[in-house]
């Protein structure tokens, strides 16, 4: 007997699950340590007054497997805003079972849906099957841009700068 499939919009009781997703993810990719995402910050940012962002979740059934979580960018020279996929994790345990894309198909169903010119993310340059799955998808790497990233000391000290005239 197969069991059940389905993928909905997470709510804010869904967010210590969405944490865990986050904490796995990030074991995954060896940056744990990187990782200082709390339940509230989540709650503020992804239900609050302004939401920043957007999680789908994937369940087997009741048990939930995997989540993506999104958010609009926007291209100038489209002229259009995009769906910039930050994270897709789906459990070790049910890899294979074709949920990951399950979650890409119905990010690139939203993107059509809304009008976006582009459905974009990142992944590591040593993730081989990830690499490889999104390749099967028609994904196509963009190796001639770098990513550039201010964070922490190096952000702080950019917006203490004075601006002119001021």
């Amino acid at each position: 007997m197969k069991t059940e499939f389905s993928i909905r919009e997470a709510t804010v009781a869904d967010v210590p699950l969405i944490l865990g997703f986050i904490r796995g993810l990030a074991a995954y990719e060896k940056l744990s340590h990187e990782v200082t995402a709390t339940e509230e910050l989540l709650r503020r940012n992804l239900f609050g007054e302004r939401r920043r962002a957007e999680a789908l979740l994937a369940f087997e059934g009741t048990e939930g497997v995997g989540f993506a979580l999104f958010f609009h960018n926007f291209s100038t020279f489209v002229g259009k805003p995009g769906i910039y996929l930050e994270d897709l994790f789906i459990r070790p345990e049910f890899r294979g079972r074709g949920y990951g894309k399950a979650l890409m198909v119905y990010l690139a169903r939203l993107a059509k849906q809304r009008d976006c010119g582009r459905f974009e993310w990142w992944v590591l340059d040593w993730n081989t099957p990830s690499l490889e799955f999104y390749r099967s998808l028609g994904a196509v790497s963009m190796s001639d841009w770098t990513v550039q990233r201010l964070t922490g000391d190096a952000l702080t000290a950019l917006a203490a700068q004075p601006l002119p005239n001021n």
